[in-house]
This record gives structure tokens, C-alpha cells and sequence, in this order.
């Protein structure tokens, strides 16, 4: 009997503590009612005049704060609020089930989702720099392939351009030689540890420190990122590279980017199969991108890394780089100029192009053990964030899209695009020549019946004349691309497609030596 007792009080502490578990959840809004809200005490001198020149309105009701009322409500039926959302109106919880189940009763309470505790810092491999060129020409060469001597020539830094880098941790960067240029002229204006819930963000993971680098590195005189000149916002949103930390930190640190004057912010966050399905890649299942999404539209270029899973399973961008409007960075190999193999894939499962462009995948950084190489796209994208910030300051009356548009058209494939280079390596020598240069074609479409074959001219002199590469895509009616590939030219039929694969309107695009043409069937 006293066996039979003690297991009928174990069942019950079970099902008590199996009750109380407590988990995280999204509790979203149906209003804000009796918010007010003053732009000009809330924001950043620098995010009103973000919205002016993006003619975004100062009193939007996505910055307005989220309604008291409620908060106190939810606040005093969960165990604790972990982050505060005005964009989604809403609360990131800490709660059981029976807390739920009451606060799913509140009149006000538009939705509840459960938070999954998977994301990721696009993972990196460091090297010893084995059977690599030396570290001093790589260095040249990962800032160089952008045409870094053009910005210099115009003196454009990133001067007065507001940088947000989200990551692990900036161990260093406030001792560092490589970043005493910054901190000597204050341009770090805020940084906040959304882990740890306070101001100190230059302990932990280095990765946010060699991404800096990778923006605005400068050590023993020789420059590792192009915007040595611009200033920074500084967020621990990530515990460590794997596994990976709280999507909620990532949607509290864009917010707080906003309200502190971002005008870039660069990402290498990364949401893929712990948390999501491939077909969920479409910019508007996951938070994150939703948020990268809205702070596109409120002016902020966002800048994240593709992910590292294109020789994985995975294969595929994550979130948020599939999100709208925002400038997804893949990753190019410099031994060959060619995608680097473990940088993912595009399109979004909505068929968008994605990357948007490219940079190289495998750098020197510098973090507090020195100088290093480093490998993954969580560098590719720095290096264009980086990028922006000079072409940014050019033309700071550019709006956030134009911006984007126009790095696109730099890249050194543009027009040509495919779902591994994007639209190629963003080129500085777009924004500081604007002379009309005409390229002369380097090669020509002819037709031989059935076929139509590309037949390329004699070998001509470009930035990126190390191979013969030609590049080419097949691609729907829709815009969508069906085939793509880069073959190395050895003589001059170079390509034979026949017309069967170009019915129904399909367009042959092909790029050769900075000459991009295309060939449609008319019938």
C-alpha cells in the first residue's frame, strides 16, 4: 500500500512539474490603445533624418509604443517579459501552460506562437593559413577585387555613414590597435548586450570582432574593410557561433538600431532547418526577416549573410537574407573568383534572386590573436556592408532601395545574375566614374538551325581576366531561372543550346569578359 502511495505521488509531481514548464512565447497585440508617442525624444537625430530623406513619416504607428495597459497585464500573468516589439506590437514571454491558457482569454490578445530556441552566427572556419597565398595579398587583394583604390582616390570612408553590426561578441575592439582609429574619435556611439540585458559587449565570442575588422579594420597601416571612417552601433544578439541563441534578441537589436540612427546594418544571422523548412524561405515566415523587411521600408539598407549550408543538405539561403528589400551577400572563392563551395544558394522559395551580390568568402580578419585567415560568408558580408558605407556617402541623399539597386548594378556581372554569384562583386569605380563606358562585345549568338551558338571573340583585358569564364542562365518567362552554370572558354564555340530548351519563350543570357547579351527564340 505504501508502494502504491508513493507512485501515485510521483505520477502527480510529474504532471505538476510536466504543468509549470515553463517556455517561451510571442504574445502579439489586437491595438495600442493610449500609446502616445514623440519622435523627436525618441529617436536619434541621425534616424530623423534617415526618414526625411527616405520621406518616411516621423509618426508611424509601428514605432508607436505598445500599450502600458497590456504590458502590465501580461506581465503579471507570465513568469517574465524577455523583449518589448513596437514594429509587431508584441512581447516576447516567459510562461507554462496555464499561464497561456489564461492569457489566450484576454480580450486584447490578437496571438500567440511558441519560440523555438534554434537560430545561428553563420559559422566560420579559421585557418593556419596552410598552402594559402600570404596574408598581405590576400588582405590587398579582398578589398582591391572591389576596386578599393577608386574610394580612395574619392576619399570616401564611410564617413558619417551609422553602421549596426549584430553578432556574438567584440572582444578586443575596445583595446585593439586595428580598431583605435574608431574609439580615438568616438565612433562607437552605442553598444547593447541583448544576452546579458546590459551595455558591455566587448566580452565573449570574437566573431563580431572579426567582422568589424572586416568593415573597418586598420592594422600596422594596411586596411582590412573599406569604412574606416564610419560610425558604429555595437549589439550582442548571439551567445555563441553554435547553438545558435534567440530570435527575439535579433528583432529587439533592429529595433533599437532604428531608434539609434542605423543607416546599415549588417547581419550574419542566420535561421535555416532547426527552425524551419525550406519552403519557410520566403520572407515572410520567419520574424527576422519580417523585421529586416520593415526596416528596409523605414530607410536602414540591411546587409546579412547568405549562410554557409551550400555544401550541405540544406543547400539554401536562411533567414532573414531571404526577406524583401534587403542585400543577401554570397560568397566567392579568391583562388578562383567563383562561388566559394559551403556559401548558399538562391532563389527564396518565392523565387526572388538571391544573393543579391557577392564578396570573397575567405579573408583576413583580425580578432585579439592578430591577423588570421577566416572562411564563411559571415566575412562576405561585412566587406559589402563596408562597401555601402562608401557608396553611401557619395550620394548620402540616396535612399536605402536606390542604394541597394545601385550595388547591384556595380556588381561585375550586372546585368547577368545567377542564384550563386548574384549579380557578381559590387565595383567602387560605379559610384566615383559615372562617364558612359560602352563594353564592346566579346562575343556574338549564331544561329545554326536547331542550336544557337555562342562563339567568342578574341581574349580581352578585364578586372577579372585571370580565367576565361563564361557565365550564362536559362531563364522562364516568369524571370525565373531554370538552369545556370560557368564553363571556362578554350575555343570559339563556347556554348551550343538547342532551341527545344528556349521553347515557351525562355531567354539564353549570357556574361564574357564584362559583356553580358541575351538570345530569345522569335517564332
Amino acid at each position: 500500500m505504501r508502494f502504491i502511495f508513493l507512485f501515485f505521488i510521483f505520477l502527480f509531481s510529474a504532471k505538476l512539474l510536466c504543468a509549470q514548464e515553463v517556455n517561451k512565447y510571442w504574445i502579439f497585440f489586437s491595438d495600442k490603445k493610449s500609446s502616445t508617442f514623440d519622435p523627436f525624444s525618441y529617436f536619434d537625430s541621425k534616424a530623423i533624418e534617415r526618414r526625411v530623406v527616405n520621406n518616411i513619416p516621423l509618426y508611424d504607428s509601428t514605432d508607436f509604443p505598445i500599450s502600458e495597459k497590456y504590458f502590465q497585464i501580461i506581465s503579471a500573468n507570465s513568469d517574465s517579459i524577455l523583449v518589448v516589439s513596437r514594429w509587431f506590437n508584441a512581447v516576447a514571454v516567459l510562461a507554462n501552460s496555464n499561464q497561456i491558457d489564461s492569457i489566450e482569454n484576454f480580450s486584447f490578445v490578437k496571438q500567440i506562437t511558441k519560440i523555438r530556441d534554434k537560430g545561428f552566427v553563420s559559422s566560420y572556419g579559421i585557418s593556419d593559413n596552410e598552402k594559402k597565398e600570404p596574408v598581405s595579398d590576400l588582405q590587398i587583394k579582398q578589398l582591391a577585387v572591389m576596386g578599393s583604390k577608386e574610394f580612395e582616390k574619392s576619399n570616401l570612408t564611410g564617413k558619417n555613414v551609422r553602421i549596426a553590426i549584430f553578432d556574438a561578441g567584440f572582444p578586443g575592439v575596445d583595446k585593439m590597435e586595428a580598431f583605435e582609429h574608431i574609439r580615438d574619435n568616438n565612433r562607437i556611439i552605442k553598444t547593447y548586450d541583448f544576452v546579458k540585458k546590459k551595455e558591455n559587449v566587448y566580452k565573449y565570442n570574437s566573431h563580431g570582432t572579426m567582422v568589424l575588422s572586416c568593415i573597418a579594420g586598420v592594422l600596422k597601416e594596411k586596411k582590412t574593410g573599406l569604412a574606416i571612417d564610419a560610425e558604429f552601433l555595437l549589439a550582442r544578439t548571439e551567445q555563441a557561433t553554435e547553438p545558435f541563441s534567440e530570435e527575439e534578441n535579433w528583432l529587439a537589436a533592429v529595433e533599437w538600431a532604428d531608434k539609434n540612427g542605423a543607416q546599415i546594418i549588417n547581419s550574419s544571422l542566420g535561421y535555416t532547418e532547426d527552425r524551419y523548412f525550406n519552403e519557410d524561405m520566403n520572407g515572410q515566415t520567419s520574424l527576422v526577416s519580417r523585421a529586416a523587411t520593415i526596416a528596409a521600408r523605414k530607410g536602414i539598407l540591411v546587409v546579412n549573410a547568405m549562410g554557409n549550408d551550400g555544401s550541405d543538405s540544406w543547400k539554401i539561403l536562411g533567414a532573414p537574407a531571404d526577406a524583401d528589400s534587403i542585400l543577401s551577400v554570397g560568397g566567392i572563392d579568391p583562388a578562383t573568383g567563383l562561388h566559394i563551395n559551403f556559401s548558399s544558394y538562391g532563389p527564396t522559395k518565392d523565387k526572388r534572386l538571391k544573393p543579391n551580390v557577392s564578396a570573397f568568402g575567405d579573408v583576413i580578419v583580425v580578432d585579439n590573436q592578430g591577423q588570421r585567415n577566416a572562411q564563411g560568408t559571415s566575412f562576405a558580408s561585412p566587406l559589402v556592408a563596408g562597401f555601402a558605407a562608401c557608396a553611401f556617402q557619395s550620394n548620402p541623399s540616396m535612399k536605402a532601395m536606390d542604394l541597394l539597386k545601385e550595388i547591384e548594378k556595380s556588381g561585375h556581372l550586372y546585368p547577368y545574375f545567377d542564384y550563386a554569384h548574384g549579380y557578381g562583386i559590387p565595383q567602387a569605380s560605379y559610384f566615383t566614374d559615372k562617364t558612359e563606358k560602352a563594353q564592346a562585345p566579346t562575343f556574338q549568338f549564331v544561329n545554326t538551325g536547331n542550336t544557337v551558338s555562342v562563339i567568342c571573340k578574341e581574349t580581352i583585358e578585364t578586372a577579372f581576366n585571370m580565367y576565361n569564364y563564361l557565365y550564362y542562365h536559362i531563364q522562364d518567362k516568369n524571370g525565373f531561372i531554370e538552369k545556370y552554370a560557368v564553363i571556362e572558354v578554350y575555343q570559339a564555340e563556347a556554348l551550343a543550346i538547342p532551341f527545344s530548351v528556349l521553347e515557351n519563350n525562355k531567354t539564353l543570357r549570357v556574361h564574357f569578359k564584362g559583356y553580358t547579351g541575351k538570345f530569345t527564340l522569335n517564332k
